[in-house]
């Protein structure tokens, strides 16, 4: 996405995550009903949700430490949800292999990018 006045690339990280959380929703609603699937997929949802939730509180925060303690619990998030994500896809026989792949890498990427604010924000 750009923006047509300096085309310089548009990035909205609190959208971005959002829209993990959403497919990560998505992506459990696909799963077999088994316990172990429940189990791994509510401890999912929690953490992929808290990505975006901390996040947008570390944008609200009320000095520079707040912020980032939040964004570091955002980047501590996205890792579990790397875990859990990954753990589903290694020991499940999964019909969405390719989303679970998509979401992994997601959950990856996020980290990066807390991690990169985190540093910046020193």
């Amino acid at each position: 996405m750009t923006n047509n006045q300096d085309s310089k690339p548009v990035y909205d990280l609190e959208e971005r995550t959002f829209q993990f959380a959403k497919s990560v929703r998505f992506f459990v609603k696909t799963l077999p009903k088994t316990l172990s699937n429940i189990e791994d997929g509510k401890q999912l949802i929690r953490s992929s949700g808290s990505v975006g939730a901390n996040y947008r509180e570390a944008n609200e925060a009320l000095s520079k430490k707040d912020f980032l303690m939040r964004i570091k619990i955002s980047r501590k998030e996205a890792k579990e949800s790397h875990y859990w994500l990954r753990l589903i896809h290694e020991t499940k026989s999964l019909n969405n292999t390719n989303e679970a792949k998509k979401l992994i890498q997601e959950a990856i990427e996020l980290k990066k990018i807390l991690s990169a604010i985190a540093e910046k924000s020193k």
